[in-house]
C-alpha cells in the first residue's frame, strides 16, 4: 500500500472513495443544514493499482477559545474508507500518517468533527472532547456544532485553553 498525498479531493476521487454509498459520512444523522468547508490536503492510502482505499482531509484554520486570541489549527475531515476495506485497520493508518503531516504545517494542534460513535477511533489517537458548546460560523452567524469536537496537541507545548470554542470560519 502506498501513501499519497495531494490537494483538495476531485469530483473522481469523491466518488471512488464514496462509491455506491449514499452519504458515507452519515450527514443527515445531523438536525441541521451546516455549510461545510472543503479541505484543500489529503493524505491518502491506494492500492497497489493506485485505487483509493482510504483518505483524509486537512487545512489550516483558527479556533478562539474564550476572549484568547485566534489560535492556529489544523482542521482533520472527510475521514473516509472504502466499504469493502473497513474493518482492517486503514482508518487509523491513514489518520496517523495525516496527523505526521499535520505536524509539519505549523500549527500546534488538531481539531476535528465526529459522531458520537467514531470518537473512540480518534480517542486512539491522542483526541480528547472539547466541552460543549462549539460554536462554528454559518452564513446566518455563530451556531453550536451538533457533533462531537475533539483537539489534540501537535507540539508538546499546547495545551487547550479552558472557555467557549469558536471555529473561524465554516466547519470542515
Amino acid at each position: 500500500m502506498e501513501v499519497v498525498e495531494f490537494g483538495p479531493l476531485s469530483s473522481e476521487q469523491r466518488a471512488e472513495l464514496e462509491g455506491e454509498e449514499i452519504d458515507p459520512f452519515d450527514i443527515r444523522r445531523i438536525a441541521t443544514e451546516l455549510r461545510w468547508r472543503a479541505k484543500d490536503r489529503h493524505v491518502a492510502l491506494c492500492a497497489p493499482d493506485g485505487r483509493l482505499l482510504a483518505s483524509v482531509g486537512l487545512l489550516l484554520t483558527e479556533i478562539q477559545v474564550g476572549d484568547g486570541r485566534p489560535l492556529p489549527a489544523v482542521g482533520i475531515g472527510g475521514v473516509i474508507v472504502v466499504a469493502r476495506c473497513r474493518g482492517r485497520g486503514l482508518g487509523d493508518r491513514v489518520i496517523a500518517e495525516a496527523l505526521d503531516r499535520a505536524a509539519a504545517l505549523g500549527p500546534g494542534l488538531a481539531i476535528l468533527f465526529c459522531h458520537r460513535d467514531r470518537a473512540g477511533l480518534y480517542e486512539r489517537h491522542g483526541f480528547a472532547e472539547i466541552g460543549p458548546p462549539v460554536l462554528v460560523e454559518q452564513p446566518g452567524g455563530l451556531v453550536e456544532l451538533p457533533q462531537v469536537s475533539m483537539w489534540r496537541a501537535i507540539r508538546e507545548d499546547i495545551v487547550l485553553p479552558a472557555g467557549r470554542t469558536v471555529v473561524l470560519g465554516f466547519p470542515f
